[in-house]
């Protein structure tokens, strides 16, 4: 299994629920989580088909931004 970790604009529970059709569709529903508590609202999706350049096509599907963490 792959991890990737990237900062978001997701934050809070109404946006997590906006990007959950994207996300789910592309990695699976249990293979992602956003900690909203986090300032960074960290974004770590754990897939054996995880690809960075997939986890932000996916966010940014639902309106939303992902970047590296720096």
């Amino acid at each position: 299994m792959k991890t990737i970790q990237l900062k978001t604009n997701i934050h809070c529970s109404g946006c997590v629920e906006k990007v959950t059709p994207s996300l789910n569709e592309t990695f699976g529903e249990a293979n992602w989580k956003v900690d909203t508590a986090d300032p960074k609202k960290i974004l770590t999706v754990t897939a054996g088909n995880a690809d960075e350049k997939d986890v932000i096509a996916a966010v940014e599907k639902a309106g939303y931004k992902a970047e590296k963490l720096n």
